[in-house]
């Protein structure tokens, strides 16, 4: 069995290392913090802020993982969040430094905070939300599926988490049922018994026509179109990935 709480990678292309967070790291919740709204605020899309005591509480659960460059400065972080009792997991918060983004840094976070996850609460569904392509490939790689919202949890928490989101308007509007963000969910339980993915989601093959809807996701949800032509195109490309 792996202990986590010892268990470091180096990653190829960073040399980073990925470690567990502790109390012994309490002191850079702060920086971690003012970086997830600093990309937010670059990306135009919101996130659930978080402040540096809620950060500090993941590290000292054992519920976080944090990367560090050779000279020992911060590179990444990444943290659990359990919701309906155990029955959902969300890996959320996930950053990295801007010197070592498009490294794949990101990916291998992912893949350690995923692993925690799975060790710390093997029967629990692991959901996300992302506007990100790149976190969607990752995701997907993973064993991830694209879902509608109501096959997340309906932990009421869990939505208040995106108050501070710039889009929470257009949540709320639509009540809890659409929104930017796309919803991934990997279910233990059909992994388990070898089940055929619900939408076989190829990546690769489907990303640039995925591009293309959440553009006319965007125009759908933000400008309120009417526009016949593009209820059409909104209805083929949520047709063709499942949702």
């Amino acid at each position: 069995m792996i202990h986590f709480t010892q268990f470091f990678v180096m990653n190829a292309s960073t040399d980073c290392t990925i470690v567990v967070a502790g109390k012994e790291h309490l002191g850079f919740a702060e920086q971690i913090c003012e970086e997830m709204a600093a990309s937010a605020r670059a990306r135009g899309t919101g996130i659930a802020r978080r402040s540096p005591e809620y950060i500090s509480e993941k590290m000292l659960e054992g519920k976080a993982v944090i990367a560090f460059a050779p000279d020992g400065a911060w590179a990444g972080f990444c943290y659990i969040e359990t919701w309906g009792h155990g029955k959902y997991v969300a890996n959320s918060g996930l950053i990295v430094a801007p010197p070592y983004r498009k490294s794949g840094l990101a990916k291998a976070i992912k893949k350690k905070i995923f692993g925690l996850s799975r060790s710390k609460f093997p029967e629990a569904k692991i959901f996300g939300l992302t506007t990100g392509l790149a976190v969607m490939k990752i995701n997907s790689e993973l064993g991830y599926e694209p879902v509608t919202y109501s096959e997340l949890t309906d932990d009421d928490e869990f939505w208040k988490g995106c108050r501070s989101c710039v889009n929470f308007g257009i949540l709320v509007s639509k009540e809890r049922k659409n929104c930017l963000c796309t919803a991934m969910l990997y279910d233990p339980a059909d992994k388990e018994k070898g089940e055929p993915a619900k939408g076989l989601w190829d990546f690769a093959r489907k990303s640039k026509l995925y591009e293309r809807f959440m553009k006319i996701k965007q125009i759908a949800l933000l400008r309120g179109s009417k526009s016949g032509e593009e209820k059409e195109k909104k209805k083929s490309l949520i047709s063709f990935f499942n949702f």
